[in-house]
């Protein structure tokens, strides 16, 4: 994978959550409800590019921060 698209999706995914006034912790806890094994460190890797998404974190993130793929992907525009 290109490291700049994981930065910048991870990037994407910090701006969402913290416009969902959610913290990470919080982000984790909702993604584990869910069934995906994730904690609060692998939100951390993830907002910084450090660590791939899984399809199903994918899903749950885009319910959990109500956002579109687009803002997932592509940022708020």
């Amino acid at each position: 994978m290109n490291l700049e698209i994981e930065k910048n999706i991870g990037q994407n995914i910090k701006t969402l959550r913290e416009r969902a006034k959610i913290t990470q912790d919080c982000l984790a806890a909702k993604l584990q409800l869910c069934g995906c094994d994730i904690t609060r460190s692998a939100v951390a890797k993830i907002e910084v590019g450090q660590r791939h998404l899984y399809p199903d974190e994918i899903l749950h993130i885009k319910e959990i921060l109500n956002a579109s793929f687009d803002e997932i992907f592509y940022g708020i525009r």
